[in-house]
């Protein structure tokens, strides 16, 4: 995309035809998919399929339950994909994120990650399967969202996206970040998800898990990175997730969905959203529009 063009793209009453024709904009430089494998990032990769861009590298900020790694590198294998890696632990050591404690959150410090990353590898474009029904600061957010030099969002100087005209020009050293089901609903996906038998983390389905009431909500306690606060004691309970963002700092809800027809019902009576279970969404000095400022995906 180093040239820069303005695309004609096509819509189409379909969900599959809206993911797979923002695969025939040219591009020359390498595409970044940031994937965690929830179920939004699952379906545009798959809706992705076949594409111009299906060949290129899926690198990734190893910030997840362990589950979700180990069905991200079954699922790696399978599709014969180039995965790379960036670990937080790695900014820290080179003194570029430095924590006030070990307990601290590192939600906010994956920005730094994430932009050193970028930087290495020289992303033209990074791909995420956000949407704008998930959280205010996404609704304002282009299907291709500029970003300058320093990896920062401006939303006052976003590219108009009238009649699905894109304009991909960027500088040395600015990027794009491209939603490509921008416009899709959760149960949009779910539908999706259901109708082509797409393999999601095991976490989305409802089982007796271990998990802690904290702050008002369910967090399951999965590993060690979790230490237990005086009085907590792990019970178990039939959860299951909507969301899943960083760990330790999703929580569950109580579902008795175990399949996707299940789920699916279960979209179509609820009145929350999907991210009121992450704990980052309710820090307003942390607010997603400012950190996406900063650089967040």
């Amino acid at each position: 995309m180093r040239q820069g063009r303005h695309e004609s793209i096509e819509t189409g009453d379909a969900l599959s035809a809206r993911p797979s024709r923002l695969g025939r904009i040219p591009h020359t430089g390498p595409w970044y998919d940031g994937l965690r494998f929830p179920p939004s990032k699952l379906t545009h990769r798959w809706a992705g399929k076949g594409n111009a861009f299906e060949d290129y590298p899926r690198p990734r900020l190893d910030t997840a339950q362990l589950s979700i790694c180990n069905f991200r590198d079954r699922r790696v294998a399978e599709m014969g994909e180039r995965l790379v890696i960036g670990h937080l632990e790695d900014s820290i050591k080179r003194g570029t994120v430095r924590l006030a404690s070990p307990l601290e959150s590192r939600n906010g410090h994956q920005t730094v990650a994430l932009l050193e990353a970028i930087e290495e590898h020289r992303f033209d474009v990074l791909m995420g399967g956000a949407r704008r029904d998930e959280e205010k600061a996404r609704a304002k957010e282009r299907i291709f969202s500029h970003r300058d030099s320093f990896g920062q969002w401006q939303p006052k100087e976003q590219r108009p996206e009238l009649w699905t005209l894109f304009n991909t020009r960027i500088k040395p050293g600015e990027h794009m970040r491209a939603f490509p089901i921008s416009n899709w609903t959760e149960l949009d996906v779910w539908q999706y998800i259901y109708l082509h038998k797409i393999p999601i983390v095991p976490l989305y389905f409802a089982k007796e898990r271990p998990v802690v009431e904290r702050d008002g909500m369910l967090m399951m306690v999965d590993d060690d990175r979790m230490p237990l606060r005086p009085g907590e004691t792990p019970h178990m309970r039939k959860i299951r997730f909507r969301t899943l963002g960083c760990y330790p700092l999703t929580g569950a809800i109580d579902s008795e969905a175990e399949t996707l027809g299940a789920i699916i019902e279960e979209m179509l009576v609820t009145t929350m959203s999907e991210r009121q279970g992450r704990v980052i969404d309710h820090d307003a000095t942390a607010s997603m529009e400012k950190k996406k400022q900063e650089g967040y995906f």
